[in-house]
């Protein structure tokens, strides 16, 4: 099944260049994958009655042309696939007239709310889903990323109300702006990161503060989001 949804870019969604940022890019594909979750019977509302509820782990997007303000784009998405434990989604992002200027995919699990494991999926869920033989990716990849054994800069963040999500976590969305805030200033004014990877491995709860870093490899600046103790790392972000 392959499900669309139509985005209008407001201004909360653009940074100075009126361009949309990373972070309302995430709210729109989050929001389409949940308009496909609403059909199969696996979205928000239904989440008392079957107990379950997608846990995101990996992201990979690549922006081709970055919509502006005012404009109207088509966020279209579709199952890719279920792999036992993993789900993983693709989108396209299209302008109006429907263009791609945008592909990402990403990788779910599904957790038991009951007891906190993970459920394993079958063909049920497939068939709720309506699992289509398309990828935006050739190669896609969502697999585990590694710290860098170095540094250059470091900022600490603390996790307040505004962020959180339904569960009481810090919204993975706003990693994103976590991200911003370690970036030397120039980079942050000036980059636009077309290109990113994203690992999420620990939740991040409210009133909790962590220690956040970068570095610069190449091309491409890894952000690393880790526990005010520095013992856990909750995510990994790469910007290109």
């Amino acid at each position: 099944m392959f499900v669309e949804h139509e985005v209008f870019i407001g201004l909360r969604d653009v940074a100075l260049n009126n361009k949309v940022t990373n972070t309302a890019l995430l709210a729109y594909l989050e929001d389409a994958g949940g308009v496909h979750s609403n059909l199969a019977g696996f979205g928000l509302k239904d989440i008392p009655k079957v107990k379950k509820s997608w846990v995101l782990l990996n992201w990979q997007i690549e922006i081709f042309e970055r919509p502006t303000y005012g404009e109207k784009i088509i966020v279209k998405t579709w199952s890719r696939g279920i792999d036992k434990l993993y789900a993983y989604r693709d989108f396209e992002i299209l302008n109006e007239a429907r263009e791609v200027i945008g592909i990402a995919t990403s990788k779910w699990v599904l957790l038991d709310i009951e007891n906190l494991k993970i459920t394993k999926l079958g063909k049920e869920i497939m068939d709720c889903y309506t699992v289509e033989n398309k990828s935006v990716f050739e190669y896609p990849d969502l697999n585990k990323m590694t710290e860098p054994s170095t540094y250059s800069g470091r900022t600490t963040f603390h996790v307040n109300r505004s962020l959180l999500d339904i569960n009481n976590h810090l919204h993975n969305i706003y990693y994103m702006d976590i991200a911003n805030e370690v970036l030397p200033t120039d980079i942050f004014l000036n980059a636009e990161f077309n290109q990113i990877k994203m690992m999420c491995k620990k939740e991040i709860k409210l009133g909790e503060t962590v220690q956040v870093f970068y570095e610069k490899l190449g091309e491409e600046f890894v952000v690393i989001i880790k526990s005010e103790d520095e013992k856990m790392v909750h995510a990994i972000i790469k910007l290109k």
